[in-house]
């Protein structure tokens, strides 16, 4: 008697397309990171903001009636095997049959043109939040150069099972360690087996808050709010801070913010005025990297601190002896910090006076980008936080 054999994993079939599926649009995703990240709605949207991503549709391979009706029937000569193309769908059909191109190709004649018969390419939006997007975007990120210095409570304790106790709440009961230890009371009479549970056979979880601890890390982030930061030099600067905060605060829950805005002179401020306040006034940026400097000296000893301070500015910057000073400042801020970002915003795609003196610090340490472009914000997080000499 023959036995029918049974492909179970035509059972799973659905599953692994859903799986397939899934990991599409997550690459769909990733390769439109640069544009999402630059979106302009996305600073101001709280986690519950749903993005919308075009993806390509998916079509599943089935059979197809031939309308032309040729003669021709569909069960084959019995040659075929596992994996062969039995044939490819034309992707120019139709083409030259019924529409003439035109030299340039579009399909236009005369000074009229005719509308295409030939089939699009399917597309579809896939909804994501904010947050979602987040996971994708800091999936690599890290702080570089984090060292082990002195460290920080994390504001709220977290609940640990490490002992195991004979009086608890059945919601705790420990299975594992219950049927142990009635096999082995049952194996001290000789009969090592599970059976005639006791309440002195129970066992149950017992919990301890701990405090847990992280490495003490600030961020110093300085914003040039100069007259000649325009509409684009601050939504550029306010994306990127948006997201670097963002980042830090999921990645880092006990990391320090300090918020410095700066025309010719600087200030510290809050989180809201550093992205509200308005742009107005010349340009001195060594004021902003001297009051870094000197906040650092009052409440961040390097000894106890990692320290990262990251400068936007468009470079336009009040004089060359302003730009030697700025050189000086950063490198005795690098003396220590453990590194020291600087973005310069341009929209013609030239460098600045202060840009090319910072040329002259060979520090690796002092990590410079610069952003020409909305879809640069997302290769500037990258630059900013990998590891120290990595290279995308």
């Amino acid at each position: 008697m023959s036995r029918e054999i049974i492909d179970w994993s035509l059972q799973r079939k659905g599953l692994a397309d859903q799986a397939r599926h899934q990991e599409k649009i997550r690459e769909a995703i990733k390769n439109n990171l640069e544009e999402l990240v630059s979106q302009e709605d996305i600073i101001t949207a709280d986690g519950r903001k749903i993005i919308r991503v075009p993806i390509r549709s998916l079509k599943e391979y089935r059979f197809r009636f031939d309308y032309r009706q040729q003669p021709q029937v569909g069960q084959g000569d019995g040659n075929s095997s596992v994996g062969e193309v039995l044939a490819r769908e034309a992707e120019t059909a139709g083409r030259g049959r019924g529409q003439r191109k035109g030299q340039d190709g579009s399909g236009r004649q005369g000074q009229g043109h005719q509308a295409g018969h030939l089939p699009g390419t399917d597309y579809y939006e896939a909804e994501i939040t904010v947050d979602e997007l987040a996971e994708l975007v800091f999936a690599d990120l890290q702080l570089p150069d984090l060292k082990p210095k002195q460290k920080q409570a994390l504001p709220a304790q977290r609940l640990r099972f490490k002992t195991v106790r004979k009086k608890g709440s059945l919601a705790n009961l420990n299975k594992r360690r219950t049927i142990l230890a009635n096999i082995q009371r049952n194996a001290r009479r000789g009969d090592p087996t599970f059976g005639e549970l006791r309440d002195e056979d129970l066992r149950f979880r017992s919990w301890t808050l701990e405090e847990e601890w992280t490495n003490s890390a600030v961020i110093i982030a300085m914003r040039d709010i100069s007259a000649s930061m325009g509409e684009f030099k601050k939504y550029i600067t306010r994306s990127f801070y948006f997201w670097m905060f963002r980042f830090l605060r999921t990645r880092y829950e006990a990391v320090e913010i300090v918020f410095i805005a700066h025309h010719t002179e600087a200030k510290e401020v809050d989180e809201e005025a550093f992205f509200r306040l308005g742009e107005s006034g010349g340009t001195r940026v060594s004021s902003a990297y001297e009051l870094a400097a000197r906040i650092i000296e009052e409440r961040y000893d390097p000894e106890h601190w990692n320290i990262y301070p990251f400068h936007f500015s468009d470079g336009d910057n009040w004089g060359a002896a302003d730009n030697r000073k700025c050189v000086a400042l950063v490198e005795a801020l690098l003396e220590v910090c453990n590194v020291f970002g600087y973005g310069e915003i341009t929209e013609g795609g030239y460098t600045s006076p202060l840009m090319s003196a910072f040329a002259a610090i060979r520090n690796p340490r002092f990590i410079p980008v610069t952003i020409t472009r909305k879809q640069d914000v997302y290769p500037a997080l990258r630059k900013f936080f990998r590891p120290l000499g990595e290279v995308d």
